[in-house]
């Protein structure tokens, strides 16, 4: 891997939480950091508190992730911006929602969770891929769960019987599939490909908003993402699911090349139906 002060990062739903401390700790290290949000102001914010802890500029880019057409500009300006690109950390999500709360829908009327936790981060990579391929050796690091649950063939996107809870599990285990079948497109590429469930219940908004008491530090999932950006032993490992430091196990559903089909034409079609539509 190179260096990391000649490495270009970046990480998505970086105004918060773990992905703020990740901006935090990458400018540290003199990576050049482009930092996603959906809100202006707090990536601002987010600029002038980079550069006042660590004497660094980052760059930042404005997107809804829940609307694919937005997805595409972020990467569309991403390839026009910049000739290399190492790392692509995709770590903005939707959690469970207060409890109770009802269903809700993207911009092109996906199942929220679906579409953010999964369909952004899968529709993203695909269209970074080729700059990545460029710039290798370079990573994919999917910020993913432990939390997963089976997709239900007859009710992929949780429309009847919804739940937070349910609709966010099933979300990751469904990037934890891409996360592999993207790992195999990119064979021989330099580009290597894995996910991880960064540690439990932060202590994050997304955490506390769903009614959950915090049961671990930003520091300790930071440090376990840090490590698949910046590893050098990791060099090359790829289609691989991590929890926390350690290789972890996901559900089976994952390991069915059958279900992987299943859920990647799932997405394609929602993908494609979503850029035709509007």
């Amino acid at each position: 891997m190179r260096p990391l002060d000649q490495q270009t990062i970046l990480i998505t739903g970086a105004t918060g939480g773990l992905g703020r401390a990740l901006v935090h700790r990458a400018a540290r290290h003199g990576m050049t950091v482009l930092a996603h949000g959906r809100d202006e102001q707090r990536l601002r914010a987010l600029a002038l508190e980079v550069e006042e802890a660590t004497g660094t500029s980052i760059d930042t880019v404005v997107a809804d992730l829940s609307d694919l057409r937005e997805v595409d500009r972020l990467a569309a300006g991403v390839v026009d911006t910049y000739d290399e690109l190492h790392v692509l950390v995709n770590n903005a999500g939707v959690g469970f929602g207060a409890p109770g709360s009802g269903r809700e829908v993207s911009a092109d009327g996906i199942e929220l969770r679906f579409a953010v936790n999964h369909l952004a981060a899968y529709r993203l990579a695909a269209r970074l891929a080729t700059l990545l391929e460029v710039s290798a050796p370079a990573r994919i690091v999917q910020v993913a769960s432990a939390g997963q649950l089976a997709l239900d063939p007859e009710d992929p996107l949780t429309e009847h019987g919804y739940d937070g809870v349910t609709a966010y599990r099933r979300a990751k285990l469904a990037q934890v599939m891409a996360t592999y079948d993207l790992a195999g497109d990119l064979v021989g590429t330099g580009v290597s490909v894995t996910a991880l469930h960064p540690a439990t219940f932060m202590d994050t908004t997304m955490v506390r908003d769903a009614g959950q008491e915090p049961a671990t530090t930003v520091e300790e999932g930071l440090d376990a993402t840090w490590r698949l950006v910046a590893e050098e032993a990791l060099d090359g490992v790829s289609g691989v699911y991590f929890d926390g430091q350690r290789e972890g196990v996901t559900d089976p559903q994952a390991d069915d090349p059958a279900a992987r089909a299943w859920v990647r034409e799932l997405s394609d079609r929602l993908i494609a139906g979503a850029l035709t539509s509007r």
